[in-house]
């Protein structure tokens, strides 16, 4: 077993820079490097897509441009393998549509001297009354 220390750190920076990636709608496809062509998994809003090419589709495919996002808090746990659990809680806006609460996790799997993104689930905090 083999913790990383740095899980916290890890976690804060890896969140602001997905998110300045993603967020700026010329950049946004470059998120693609965060994911491996195989062993990368993305759930968004209940859909399941597996491998960087899949998910790179499901990234282009989203229609909106501006992105308005405030991150409520960051939680970070080590996994035993030395990757990085994470979860955020936040507040979103796409274009001119109201905001949502939102939640998204991510699991890092650590290779050579860096880490992938191995699990992705991102889902809009929305309830049906």
């Amino acid at each position: 077993m083999s913790l990383n220390p740095q899980y916290e750190d890890i976690g804060k920076g890896f969140v602001q820079q997905y998110y300045a990636i993603f967020d700026d709608p010329a950049n946004r496809a470059n998120v693609v490097n965060f994911y491996s062509a195989t062993d990368s998994f993305m759930t968004f809003e209940g859909h399941q897509i597996q491998g960087a090419p899949k998910i790179l589709e499901k990234v282009q495919s989203l229609s909106f441009q501006k992105i308005t996002r405030v991150i409520t808090t960051v939680d970070s746990q080590p996994t035993f393998d030395g990757g990085v659990l994470i979860n955020v809680l936040g507040r979103l806006q796409t274009d001119e549509d109201q905001p949502h609460a939102y939640i998204q996790t991510f699991v890092l799997k650590p290779v050579g001297g860096s880490f992938f993104v191995q699990h992705d689930i991102f889902r809009l905090s929305l309830h049906d009354v």
